[in-house]
């Protein structure tokens, strides 16, 4: 059974930054893809970034590109998300997930199988 547990959340000013970081367990991390999505209240869950399984290419909303960075530690089953110059629109719960398919790069949450709790993120202005 796939786990996925996101950490680092929390509360920080208009240009500051903060570190989201999520732990898998139950996959063979390295065989698949994974993103970072986000849903505020009363909006539908949206992509915000995703990487492939080897990390040698990403892939962003251009409502973060340059702010946001995603990465993944394949030998210590990690994936990240930093995230700077964070805006009060960038309020939202966010969710990491692993893709559906081993070895294939798609950005569509319909194509990601596996989700974490979520972590939430606000930021005040």
């Amino acid at each position: 059974q796939v786990q996925l547990v996101e950490s680092g959340g929390g509360l920080v000013q208009a240009g500051g930054s903060l570190r989201l970081s999520c732990a898998a367990s139950g996959l063979t991390f390295s065989n698949y893809a994974m993103g970072w999505f986000r849903q505020a209240p009363g909006k539908e869950r949206e992509f915000v970034a995703a990487i492939t399984w080897g990390g040698g290419s990403t892939s962003y909303a251009d409502s973060v590109k340059g702010r946001f960075t995603i990465s993944r530690d394949n030998a210590k089953n990690t994936v990240n998300l930093q995230m700077n110059s964070l805006k009060p629109e960038d309020t939202a719960a966010y969710y990491c997930a692993a893709h559906r398919v081993r070895k294939r790069f798609t950005t569509q949450k319909e194509h990601f199988g596996s989700w974490g709790q979520g972590t939430q993120v606000t930021v005040s202005s």
